[in-house]
């Protein structure tokens, strides 16, 4: 560590810790998404209805993560993350119950506002903290807890749904996430930010001060915009892609695989657009990737062959993969670090609430319509309006000469990271 950084060892300490905790907490909400058909046909409900639980997981992470945030600053993240993984243990172990009204207030309540609302907002402004060089790649690194979690679980979960049934494999996977509780001593409090390269020299307005020309929360409200609307066609391959396989007559088995390879491309991936955001910010990043996101999208609309969908899965992991993360950077790029706490969680509920929408519209088309291929074409109409909305941001990033030497700065960190070894 530096005497102008707070990173070090136990930055990375605190991020690798995050990544293991993430990559169980985002295993839970994945049982649906594997096991839909069959909790469909055991059940006896629309896919649209299921839909509607898997879109109450997203709504509540975003929700409980603004509250939660707020809860974390004043009495500990390791006290939050307790109740969170508490809380997400009971809502599996409710949710196997096997009825609707279980699997609503299981999920919805306790898995996504009580749960994931407790661990995933929390610990990305935690980690957040204490980085400010490499906020971009430690962000991601945390971020790809999620898709960890795919890479491993949904293979695991099938063998377990096909052999003892979906709500054994819950009262399962509650079990394991009950073995994060002795982990938790090791979340320690961030360091307090010392000055920096990338701190209000570099162009951080202080608070109530302009954001890129705007009133704070008008850039606030646009970047949340964005968030949304990027986030609905995202959620149509993290919740029907098993479905989809499906109903082309492609085994449930291969299926999961499928969704584990769209994952692992995301989590590869993921690792650049870390890098990628911390050399040119957050928004830059997000049209990045939401340009690839918006490509692969579109092109689920053209085959059902197995090949293609492993082909265009993988391709769609590797655009998408760093949007969420480079939200949260794009808020410690723009605003005072003091407004982490409710700005990030904020931007990251109506992404989550644009994962819900997605995920519920996307079942609610297929009933209507027998295919997936009109609900993927609305999300590309969707991912074009948050280009528009984003490309908007950017230029008026170009023309603010307090970002370009911003901008200036944190390239000359990145380089200087590079080859100074004892840095992080």
């Amino acid at each position: 560590m530096t005497q102008d950084s707070i990173e070090g060892p136990r930055s990375w300490h605190a991020a690798l810790l995050t990544l293991l905790i993430l990559s169980i907490s985002f295993g839970s909400p994945l049982i649906i998404v594997v096991g839909l058909k069959p909790m469909q046909a055991a059940l006896h409900v629309d896919r649209g209805v299921l839909s509607v639980v898997a879109a109450l997981v997203w709504i509540g992470n975003g929700l409980g993560g603004i509250l939660m945030g707020w809860l974390a600053d004043r009495i500990g993240v390791r006290r939050t993350v307790m109740l969170g993984v508490t809380m997400m243990a009971a809502g599996l172990a409710l949710s196997s119950l096997g009825t609707i009204w279980a699997l609503l207030v299981g999920h919805g309540l306790l898995i996504g506002f009580l749960g994931n609302g407790a661990i995933y907002a929390p610990l990305i402004v935690h980690v957040s903290r204490w980085f400010d060089r490499r906020r971009g790649t430690a962000i991601a690194l945390i971020s790809s807890g999620q898709y960890v979690s795919g890479i491993i679980w949904p293979t695991v979960m099938q063998a377990g749904i096909d052999r003892y049934g979906w709500q054994a494999t819950m009262l399962a996977y509650a079990v394991v996430v009950l073995a994060l509780l002795p982990l938790l001593p090791l979340l320690h409090a961030a360091p307090e930010a010392k000055s920096s390269p990338l701190g209000p020299a570099a162009g951080l307005p202080g608070a109530g001060q302009a954001v890129l020309g705007m009133p704070p929360n008008v850039a606030m409200a646009l970047i949340c915009l964005a968030s949304f609307l990027c986030c609905v066609p995202m959620a149509l391959p993290a919740s029907h892609l098993v479905a989809l396989c499906g109903d082309v007559g492609i085994p449930a088995v291969q299926g999961a695989a499928m969704l584990s390879v769209m994952l692992a491309c995301a989590f590869l991936s993921r690792q650049f657009w870390g890098a990628f955001a911390d050399r040119f910010g957050g928004l830059r990043t997000i049209m990045t990737g939401s340009f690839f996101q918006m490509l692969a999208i579109g092109a689920f609309m053209l085959t059902r062959n197995e090949i293609g969908l492993f082909t265009i899965a993988g391709a769609f992991g590797l655009g998408f993969s760093g949007i969420i993360p480079s939200y949260s950077v794009a808020i410690r790029d723009l605003f005072p670090a003091k407004q982490a706490s409710w700005r990030i969680p904020m931007v990251l509920f109506t992404a989550m609430s644009g994962m819900a929408a997605g995920s519920w519209f996307g079942g609610w088309l297929y009933d209507v319509y027998l295919s997936y291929t009109v609900a993927f074409g609305v999300g590309v109409l969707f991912n074009l309006g948050n280009l528009v909305v984003i490309v908007a941001l950017v230029s008026r990033l170009a023309r603010d000469p307090a970002r370009r030497r911003s901008g200036l700065m944190r390239a000359k960190v990145g380089q200087g990271a590079a080859l100074d070894p004892q840095r992080g």
